[in-house]
């Protein structure tokens, strides 16, 4: 795409990774810190008219509000006004999959923090994108060619 890529697990705080690498499942208070670093990010890069894509593992949809609209997604749930702080325009791709799957993948992660006893956690605290949410489903059961082509074919169809 030629677009700017961030991984979200790079900005994580050193006090989250170290829990997470303890086998301690982040909570609410860990992420809601982090995922507005990554709203401060994807707001800087659309001032600047660069598209970016963004790995993260937003797995509530309260998470995807703060990426899209920052710290005062939190502060209301009324939809965002028009105007300069309005919401950044995202779309999420939900990788979906069987657990052994995934799990199979995380085992062969070498070096990253996350442990796979932690999968089971993800799990208990995803929230599966829904509307109105702007979002795709991708099954990981597919080629990573095939999974990259559905999200760009989403992305180009607007």
């Amino acid at each position: 795409l030629g677009w700017k890529f961030y991984d979200a697990d790079d900005y994580h705080s050193p006090e989250n990774k170290k829990k997470m690498s303890e086998g301690i499942p982040l909570n609410d208070e860990d992420r809601i810190p982090w995922l507005c670093e990554l709203h401060d990010i994807l707001r800087r890069e659309d001032l600047s008219r660069q598209d970016v894509v963004l790995a993260c593992s937003a797995l509530k949809k309260m998470y995807r509000r703060v990426l899209a609209s920052g710290a005062s997604a939190m502060e209301s749930n009324q939809p965002e006004q028009p105007g300069e702080n309005a919401a950044l325009k995202i779309l999420f791709a939900h990788l979906d999959g069987p657990r052994d799957i995934i799990a199979a993948r995380l085992e062969k992660r070498k070096g990253h923090f996350l442990p796979p006893e932690l999968l089971e956690s993800q799990f208990d605290t995803l929230e599966p994108p829904s509307a109105p949410e702007n979002f795709i489903t991708v099954s990981l059961e597919k080629s990573l060619p095939e999974i990259v082509l559905e999200i760009e074919n989403a992305i180009f169809q607007g």
